[in-house]
């Protein structure tokens, strides 16, 4: 199933990277080679290719010093709706339970 927004969202990462490359003055060659993957996958990643491996993501992030932030994207502490959630299925009371 195809979604726009992942198309667009994959598109905008990709640029992103894209450009922080170039910010930082490294050469696709070197990148790829810094990657471990083809000038053509790198080219497909900056595109948007959503076929990319997540790995290949995940070293552009870690050689542009954004590695953290992958991790960080689904954080349970930055998680309000699932936080909020929890917080539903708490129990409104608590009994003592028999002793035997």
């Amino acid at each position: 199933m195809k979604s726009i927004r992942v198309e667009r969202a994959l598109k905008k990462l990709g640029a992103d990277i894209r450009d922080a490359r170039r910010r930082r003055r490294i050469s696709t060659e070197l990148m790829a080679e810094r990657m471990g993957v083809s000038r053509g996958t790198l080219n497909r990643l900056e595109a948007g290719n959503p076929q990319v491996a997540i790995s290949a993501w995940a070293s552009a992030l870690m050689i542009l010093g954004k590695l953290d932030a992958l991790a960080d994207l689904v954080d349970r502490t930055q998680d309000p709706l699932g936080l909020d959630l929890l917080e539903e299925q708490l129990p409104q009371r608590i009994r003592e339970g028999r002793v035997r």
